[in-house]
């Protein structure tokens, strides 16, 4: 079983490219995840590269940015390469299949659906109280 769970802060606002034949949205972002602390006291962090497609790509390019603290869940992906040199380089990513969004943007009109799915609420409006309700 292939299956990840982390949350972290992003390092940096994340990037966002499309496939050139199908225009698939692909974003990538750094997450910084706290590990348990050392032994003198002093905490640690593992920055480990996340690749997100289609629409929740889309969401996370539109409504996270550096500093956002995110949950992601989906597989670990290994990469293998050759350099002109002929040296193998191995490379690892996260595969996120969902992004959740865990606090809000600062001075942010929507609010951010936890499965990566933004929701603008301008429109919203308080619903009446219950003595005025017809039923």
């Amino acid at each position: 079983m292939n299956k990840v769970a982390l949350v972290g802060r992003l390092t940096r606002d994340p990037e966002i490219r499309y496939t050139p034949d199908s225009q698939l949205a692909i974003t990538r972002f750094t997450l910084a995840v706290d590990r348990v602390y050392k032994r003198e006291g002093q905490q640690t962090a593992d920055f480990l590269p996340i690749v997100v497609f289609g629409k929740v790509a889309e969401n996370v390019h539109k409504y996270v940015g550096k500093g956002r603290l995110v949950s992601v869940s989906g597989r670990l992906q290994s990469r293998t390469w050759d350099d002109q040199e002929g040296k193998r380089h191995y490379s690892y990513e996260v595969v996120a299949d969902e992004v959740g969004f865990l606090d809000r943007a600062p001075d942010s009109r929507s609010q951010a659906d936890p499965r990566g799915i933004g929701v603008e609420t301008e429109d919203f409006y308080p619903i009446e109280e219950e003595d005025d309700l017809p039923f």
